[in-house]
């Protein structure tokens, strides 16, 4: 992805992947937002996108997925939500929020007057059971952690229900 650091491993294993709003801004405190992300990640699953776990807070989300190239497809995956959401935003008047978008920008971001994404996702190759099973845990506990809920399965934006074996907002691939 990009001019990252962070480089993927083999494109066709899971990753534990972060991706967050430029700044921390709070972007995903309305359902319209989060929808857009939701959407986003089912049409790359209609497309082969395996998606194990997701959490989506306020200012970032964290996952694990695969797909035959998950660069590729996680770049589609930014891209597509940042457009969309940008255009939310100006549809609806939130100045707020795009002028801080428009404020952070990195300066070589000439094409775009919004900045959404901070660059990179961060991955980190799942290499065993041990570390997948850690990394879900914690992306289900992260909403916990911040004291937002008492259990992992009361966050609504999370995979944690499916764990539980109740029905989630997404469909996700539990089998690694």
């Amino acid at each position: 992805m990009g001019r990252s650091r962070y480089k993927f491993g083999d494109i066709t294993a899971p990753h534990f992947m972060t991706c967050t709003v430029l700044q921390w801004i709070p972007v995903f405190t309305r359902p319209e937002t989060v929808n857009i992300v939701l959407d986003s990640f089912r049409f790359l699953m209609d497309e082969g996108f395996q998606l194990y776990a997701y959490v989506i807070l306020e200012n970032h989300l964290h996952l694990v997925a695969r797909s035959e190239r998950l660069d590729r497809d996680m770049a589609r995956f930014k891209s597509h939500t940042a457009r969309q959401i940008i255009d939310y935003l100006e549809t609806n008047h939130v100045h707020m929020i795009l002028d801080q978008l428009a404020f952070f920008k990195k300066s070589k971001k000439s094409d775009s007057r919004y900045q959404f994404w901070q660059e990179g996702v961060h991955p980190e190759q799942i290499i065993s059971d041990e570390m997948m099973h850690t990394k879900v845990e914690y992306i289900h506990n992260n909403p916990v952690v911040r004291g937002y809920v008492d259990r992992p399965e009361h966050w609504r934006y999370s995979s944690a229900r499916n764990y539980n074996g109740e029905q989630g907002m997404l469909d996700v691939c539990k089998q690694w």
